[in-house]
């Protein structure tokens, strides 16, 4: 499993999900960074990047959760 932080006064800031991780050693490499071609993008990245504790499978399932629909199987 792998997880996104943030740096912050030179400290890798990781989301309270990685608490298991305490004690343990960890990799880090920098993400790329994502450039908004426009206006619109930029304000979207800009509120996406504050939303924080979704489900790992958010993305496939948001039906599910945000109308609570039956979840759908995996996909591969």
């Amino acid at each position: 499993m792998s997880y996104i932080g943030t740096v912050e006064n030179g400290v890798v800031k990781l989301p309270p999900e990685a608490k298991g991780l305490e004690g343990e050693r960890v990799r880090v490499d920098p993400l790329p960074k994502i450039v908004a071609r426009n206006e619109r993008t930029r304000r979207l990245l800009e509120i996406a990047a504050k939303v924080h504790g979704l489900p790992e499978d958010f993305a496939e399932q948001h039906d599910h959760y945000i109308h609570g629909t039956p979840k759908r199987p995996p996909s591969e």
